[in-house]
């Protein structure tokens, strides 16, 4: 394509970008349980119009902008205040999950550093932590330590395992709160005393929990402690775009003090132009990203996220209870919105063809070969569909398996 000779008018474009998205996952019908987090139309309204009302003003400028500065300063107040952040706790506005991980490692980095770390620097993780750590540790010539889980069948991190990884090089260990792959909550805890024992910077990667299990714990979930009410936890990353229900991109990369905080600006006045300091990897920062996310947690407000996180969890619940019945078994014990699952005599990737057939644009997980959902308050309308979908998705399966074992048969004359 090239850049037309004259403009095309509007509604023609609109009607085209129109056509052009026909073929997209239809998310707003509640078939999509990946990217997308369907809190319903009313929020969505909240999100475009706070969105369009600062969408050409630019969070680099807060003098220029004082107004964003302050829903920033606001956004991040809320999100420790939910995270237990203690007295003096701090942090800023991202574009996502990857960018506030890159942050939190480039913090832990340049703190290690002024304390005399030296040589090839190190993090540890577990297998089932995101891949923004490899993403980022490749960015900064950081070597990645990922750890096997726990062999009991928890899909969980071993503290003990990663304990053994660490070393003086290590500039941070890694715990997910839950993690992507399974949606299993670590044991942060127990990770939070290797962390102090070792003298080692603990990251909590809550990008897909920070604002769904505080209101979980609220509805009488049995969430365990994952956040600032644990000493070792330095930072974490809780995306606002996912269960905080805010427009992308919007995340939070947040750490339990401004003496940590102070390792991740980006300050130089060694060049032609104007002094500049950026907080974080971004120069130009989009103020609609800031104002959407400061209506909607203000729309929504604690009773607001109660009732949505509530309709997730319930949702997750039942659909659990579905695949047991059917015979699936669940990775794990989920507790808040992911849930990974698998059948022993299904392979788990012809079923995902199969639903993806019948409209369900969901996930899978590799290890071990699963089904995958990351669930909205929408699907709490939408469970009894997807296991009727999932039961001829499986018959589906069955049926090519049996034909492709009769094609194998020998035949006699």
């Amino acid at each position: 394509m090239k850049l037309p000779e004259n403009g095309t008018p509007w509604p023609q474009l609109k009607a085209e970008m129109s056509e052009r998205g026909a073929g997209d996952a239809k998310w707003r019908d509640g078939k999509t349980a990946v990217y997308v987090f369907n809190a319903g139309p009313e929020v969505e309204q909240v999100q475009k119009e706070a969105f369009t009302a600062f969408m050409s003003e630019n969070g680099l400028g807060p003098l220029a902008f004082p107004s964003l500065a302050q829903m920033e300063k606001d956004v991040i107040s809320m999100a420790l205040d939910i995270l237990h952040g203690p007295e003096g706790a701090t942090g800023a506005m991202t574009s996502g999950g990857t960018d506030s991980i890159t942050m939190a490692l480039k913090t832990a980095r340049d703190h290690a550093r002024s304390k005399g770390q030296s040589g090839q620097a190190n993090i540890v993780l577990p297998q089932s932590a995101h891949l923004a750590f490899d993403k980022a540790a490749h960015l900064m010539d950081i070597e990645v330590r990922r750890v096997p889980l726990k062999t009991d069948g928890s899909f969980e991190a071993d503290p003990d395992a990663m304990a053994g990884r660490l070393d003086s090089n290590t500039v941070m260990m890694v715990g997910s709160a839950p993690n992507f792959p399974h949606g299993i909550i670590d044991p942060i805890a127990a990770l939070s005393d290797v962390a102090l024992e070792k003298g080692v910077w603990l990251h909590v990667d809550a990008c897909v929990g920070g604002f769904l299990a505080p209101f979980a714990r609220m509805n009488g979930v049995p969430v365990p402690a994952f956040d600032f009410e644990l000493p070792g936890v330095q930072s974490m990353s809780a995306d606002l775009h996912k269960y905080g229900y805010a427009a992308k991109g919007a995340s939070t990369v947040l750490f339990r003090s401004d003496d940590l905080y102070r390792h991740m600006p980006f300050e130089f006045a060694g060049w032609s132009g104007a002094p500049m300091k950026t907080p974080t990897l971004a120069g130009t920062r989009p103020g609609g990203a800031i104002s959407a996310a400061w209506a909607v947690m203000n729309h929504l407000g604690i009773e607001g996220y109660r009732r949505l996180q509530g309709k997730v969890c319930a949702a997750r619940e039942e659909v659990e209870a579905g695949l047991r019945a059917r015979g699936f078994e669940i990775l794990g014990q989920p507790l808040l919105g992911l849930i990974a699952f698998r059948h022993p005599e299904l392979h788990s990737f012809a079923v995902y063809g199969e639903l993806y057939k019948r409209g369900w644009f969901t996930s899978v997980t590799k290890e071990p070969r699963s089904l995958h959902l990351m669930l909205s308050p929408k699907h709490a309308e939408m469970i009894d569909a997807y296991l009727r979908d999932l039961d001829a998705a499986c018959e589906a399966v069955r049926a090519s398996a049996g034909e492709a074992k009769e094609s194998v048969q020998p035949r006699y004359n």
